[in-house]
């Protein structure tokens, strides 16, 4: 079954999180904290929404998104931040189902795009992708400014603006 996460979802989300960054191994970069969480998903202006995959009552996977906007089509879409099932409940379609009911909510509101990002050596989420019909954006590499570099760029802002 899949649902809309709520407040009472945020440990295990929170946990699944932290799953997720072991499998990708990246634990140590998993900073966010459950409060962070619980105030992006359902503070005054939450800023990314959240899917349970639940079985038997329980959550086995979730699916965090927010809100794109594509300037060429002049639509929203979705990007999926994170989908993550655990290991126990693999094979069963949670998976396809978090990713059809996303899909869904694209459709439903009129969106244009669904877009995630994945791991190069991610052979099994890759193989999942393909098989529903998402395609590889080849042409296109992610780039990423954090830390010092971005605290470097942001310092030119204020030069320029004085």
């Amino acid at each position: 079954m899949i649902r809309t996460a709520t407040p009472a979802d945020v440990p295990a989300i929170h946990a699944m999180i932290r799953e997720l960054a072991e499998y990708e191994r990246a634990l140590e970069s998993a900073k966010a904290t459950e409060e962070q969480l619980r105030d992006a998903l359902f503070g005054e202006h939450p800023a990314v929404f959240g899917l349970i995959a639940e079985e038997s009552g329980t959550p086995v996977g979730f699916a965090l998104w927010f809100r794109n906007f594509s300037t060429w089509t002049g639509t929203h879409g979705v990007y999926l931040e994170d989908l993550y099932v655990r290991p126990a409940h693999r094979g069963a379609g949670h998976g396809k189902s978090l990713l059809a009911a996303l899909a869904q909510i694209c459709i439903r509101r009129g969106y244009g795009r669904f877009e995630w990002s994945v791991l190069d050596w991610n052979e099994p989420s890759i193989g999942i992708y393909k098989s529903i019909g998402a395609q590889p954006m080849d042409e296109w590499t992610v780039f990423r400014l954090t830390g010092e570099a971005l605290h470097e760029l942001a310092a030119t802002a204020d030069a320029n603006a004085a």
